[in-house]
């Protein structure tokens, strides 16, 4: 099987193919450096991706705060961890880099507070 994508690990954008045996990766052809090749094993076996989204803030100046990832999260949760989110309700005040949400999921992920907001 033969899966072909594009390289996002550097500016490039290598047109990459990915050769499969079953789920076994046997070749991976069109990056030109170690980067894409890395990528295409990690996509192909794990996807991940990262997360942004924004919280509801009580007392806050703002209603929302926008979080991210503290790294990325399995493709196949995306989703679930978006959802979860929407039930999150944190106190001002709030500052850039505070968890907002600890292990989302069990994932071993964090969701930080990437602005901050003050009491109103």
């Amino acid at each position: 099987m033969q899966k072909d994508m594009v390289c996002v690990a550097c500016p490039l954008g290598c047109n990459l193919t990915v050769e499969l045996e079953g789920e076994k990766i046997i070749s991976v052809k069109g990056n030109t450096c170690k980067r894409g090749d890395a990528y295409a094993r990690s996509e192909v076996t794990n996807p991940t991706r990262s997360l942004t989204s924004t919280v509801k803030v009580r007392n806050g100046r703002y209603p929302v705060i926008p979080v991210k990832s503290a790294s990325p999260l399995p493709k196949s949760m995306l989703i679930d961890c978006a959802r979860e989110l929407c039930k999150v309700d944190v106190k001002a005040p709030i500052k850039i880099g505070d968890v907002i949400v600890h292990d989302i999921l069990g994932t071993g992920v964090d969701i930080i507070a990437t602005n901050c907001t003050e009491k109103k």
